[in-house]
């Protein structure tokens, strides 16, 4: 991985790249599927489950919501995913959607991936993460949360 630099809005670009090319990698791995955006798994309190975000996923969901002209989230009524849309059924940031829904935690799209699968990968989100200066993942809502809070 090339040096990040130092300055704000370089390692912002910086840390994106890297969180990118991470997605196009996992894209291009031949993994059996079944998710067509059954957005099941989005409804966090009823599955239990809200997927950990790295702060470099969340520094590229930053980017797509701040697009949308949103500086902050607000809860979803029912406990979903701050970026569920009612309107649509799905996911109002798909393309920027985090690693753990890329790699389908949702157990009616077959499962989580065998860690040992996409280890590489996710080694490489961490060391995004860890130049943006935040190593450990947190909950979805609070990574993109301090994100947002820390966007200039």
């Amino acid at each position: 991985m090339p040096k990040p630099p130092t300055k704000p809005a370089e390692l912002r670009a910086w840390v994106i790249a890297q969180v990118e090319a991470v997605y196009r990698d996992l894209a291009g791995r031949r993994v059996e599927r079944s998710c067509e955006l059954r957005a099941g798994c989005c409804h966090f309190r009823q599955t239990g489950e809200v997927p950990s975000v790295t702060s470099a996923e969340a520094v590229v969901l930053a980017r797509a919501v701040r697009a949308a002209g949103k500086t902050a989230l607000t809860p979803h009524p029912d406990g979903a995913c701050p970026l569920f849309d009612d309107k649509t059924g799905g996911c109002r940031h798909y393309a920027a959607r985090p690693f753990g829904c890329r790699t389908h935690f949702c157990r009616a799209a077959g499962g989580p991936l065998a860690r040992r699968e996409v280890v590489d990968l996710i080694r490489r989100l961490e060391e995004a993460s860890e130049a943006w200066g935040e190593h450990h993942p947190r909950p979805l809502p609070e990574a993109l949360g301090r994100v947002l809070g820390r966007w200039r």
